[in-house]
């Protein structure tokens, strides 16, 4: 197995029930919605992705044979150069990162004293061990995990309504406002969904309005 990484980072999580925690990131390359090509995208599942997944050639990406490098790698990307205290968190993330994240690496990134939680289309199945699932369904993809700790929904997508999920298990459900030139009025829209139906909670994307990666 090899693990094709685009990059890993240190930041805060910008979205969702942890927004605010420091965490590392490692960004998976590739996803089967979309190429990451901006030639392939109107013929792509998701058209909407706003993410630079393609190629390894971020801080930190590369292509890692071995679990424990790549664990590793992420360790270091935690440690700095500084002392933090704490669990460390470990977002696997993409693209659409269960497409390489088995559980051999998840038990490497154990290893390495992270927490893992994974960032994920839903349309593959959850491997063993993982801490935290977060699922982001996308219109035209089926649905293979069907339950977490928090679905977050970019809307308004057409073809996806928010109340077909309601009676999935997760712990948290939250819309987040599709990014992009009508931004104002997703977030509109969003807002007003969360109010007459408060199971949902409004998610935005926070780490873009601190300017952060």
């Amino acid at each position: 197995m090899i693990w094709a990484v685009k990059e890993i980072f240190y930041t805060l999580q910008g979205e969702g029930a942890r927004t605010g925690t420091a965490a590392v990131f490692c960004r998976f390359s590739g996803c089967n919605l979309w190429t990451g090509r901006e030639e392939d995208r109107a013929g792509a599942v998701c058209r909407f992705c706003d993410t630079d997944f393609a190629g390894t050639d971020g801080p930190g990406g590369g292509r890692y044979d071995d679990p424990a490098a790549l664990a590793s790698a992420a360790r270091r990307a935690w440690d700095g150069p500084w002392p933090l205290s704490g669990r460390p968190l470990l977002v696997s993330t993409g693209g659409e990162p269960l497409l390489q994240l088995d559980v051999r690496l998840v038990g490497a990134f154990h290893a390495a004293g992270f927490e893992v939680a994974v960032e994920t289309n839903g349309t593959r199945p959850v491997p063993p061990g993982v801490d935290w699932v977060t699922v982001s369904p996308k219109a035209g993809a089926g649905l293979a995990v069907t339950e977490g700790d928090e679905l977050k929904l970019v809307f308004p997508q057409e073809g996806l309504d928010p109340a077909s999920f309601s009676a999935l298990r997760f712990r948290h459900f939250f819309l987040q406002p599709m990014d992009g030139p009508d931004r104002g009025q997703s977030t509109r829209l969003a807002a007003s969904y969360c109010l007459a139906h408060p199971e949902w909670r409004l998610s935005l994307q926070m780490h873009k309005l601190a300017g952060l990666p």
